[in-house]
Formats: C-alpha cells, sequence, structure tokens
C-alpha cells in the first residue's frame, strides 16, 4: 500500500513537472524593443514627428516638446492667497501651474489636446499631489482652454518654452 502511493506520487510529481517545463518552454521571453529616436507626434499635418531632445520655434516660441497625454486640473479655490512652493502668493485669476520636477520659473505652453487651445503659464509651485495628475493649472488658465467648463480634468501636451 505504501508502495503504491509512493509510485502515484512520483507519477503526479513527474506529470506536474513535465507539463511545468513544456509551458515554460511554449513563453516567448519579453524583448524590449530599440527605440532608435525618440518622438512626440503632432496632429499637425506640417509635424508629423519632432524629436524630444530638439528645440522648434511655433508662432515666434522656442518649444521644447515635454509630455503628450498629461493629466491636468486646477487649483481648488481655498488655495487662492496661500503661499506656493516658491515662496510667491497664489492667485487663481494667474497664469501659473503646479509641476512635480520642473524648475520654478519654467514657462510652458500647455495646449489641450480635445481642442488644440493653449496656454502659457509659469511653473510656481510643486503638485499636483494626486497620483495621476501631472500638472495643476490657476483656475483662469484652466477656463480658458477647457472644452467643457464643468469638467474639473483634461489631456494637454506640455511643451516648455526655451529662452
Amino acid at each position: 500500500m505504501r508502495n503504491k502511493k509512493h509510485i502515484i506520487l512520483t507519477t503526479l510529481t513527474i506529470t506536474f513537472l513535465s507539463c511545468f517545463t513544456y509551458v515554460i518552454s511554449q513563453t516567448k521571453p519579453v524583448i524590449e524593443s530599440k527605440i532608435t529616436q525618440d518622438t512626440v507626434k503632432s496632429n499637425r499635418p506640417n509635424l508629423i514627428a519632432i524629436p524630444t531632445d530638439s528645440v522648434f520655434t511655433d508662432k515666434g516660441l522656442k518649444l521644447k516638446p515635454y509630455k503628450k497625454n498629461a493629466h491636468a486640473s486646477y487649483y481648488a479655490d481655498r488655495f487662492n492667497g496661500k503661499k506656493t512652493a516658491n515662496g510667491s502668493r497664489f492667485s487663481n485669476s494667474a497664469y501659473t501651474a503646479a509641476h512635480k520636477k520642473l524648475p520654478f520659473g519654467t514657462r510652458i505652453k500647455v495646449t489641450n489636446e480635445a481642442n488644440g487651445k493653449f496656454v502659457i503659464v509659469k511653473v510656481t509651485d510643486r503638485g499636483p499631489f494626486v497620483r495621476t495628475r501631472e500638472l495643476d493649472l490657476s483656475k483662469r488658465a484652466f477656463m480658458e482652454i477647457t472644452k467643457n467648463k464643468g469638467s474639473g480634468a483634461m489631456k494637454v501636451t506640455i511643451e516648455t518654452i526655451v529662452e
């Protein structure tokens, strides 16, 4: 009886290992493709692809692509008059923004991807502190480019302005 249990257990173990080995052998290894040039696609027909490390001119501004499909929101009214991370007072009627990494004083062009409207703002604060969001705009800047005045967030393209 004991020998029979041992044979069954051994058979099951061998079967399991052979199935496991087969599954592993059929799984293709993940190979990351090499990107030869990092580009940002544009919805403008004359600009198909722009290298991200280059600077281009748009209406007299020297712009450097920073991020596409970034989620932007706007500051709540309760922050009006409070100090920002750079020491200035926040105003919801100014053209300012909060970004987690861009240096203070950086001017950026923020374009609403839904309608093509854009605004130029200055980074004066850190944030937003919502994981999925990239940028907090002042209420004035947000309302100027939003498609729907009732919305609280939108997808934008961020470009830094090179001085």
